[in-house]
């Protein structure tokens, strides 16, 4: 049996598989989407559905995940880019 690596998601905090996430990367303070998961960087997973990506750009959460500054114009980038 082969092993499936398990991440959480920062919106709804439940443990799924890492192909059924999207990857937020920190790369140079910006964060930003990594669809190949290959991109260097602290990084933080999120489910596909609207209501996880709106509680993990809520406050903090992505600060935390990421360790650095997320501005509020960065994370309603990521939502444009997202939800397209």
């Amino acid at each position: 049996m082969k092993h499936v690596p398990l991440r959480t998601c920062l919106g709804c905090r439940r443990i799924k598989p890492k192909s059924e996430l999207l990857r937020l990367v920190s790369h140079s303070g910006k964060p930003e989407l990594d669809l190949e998961y290959s991109k260097p960087g602290r990084g933080a997973y999120v489910c596909r559905l609207t209501r996880c990506w709106q509680s993990a750009l809520k406050g903090n959460r992505l600060d935390i995940a990421l360790r650095c500054e997320v501005k509020q114009r960065d994370k309603e980038e990521l939502l444009e880019h997202i939800f397209v």
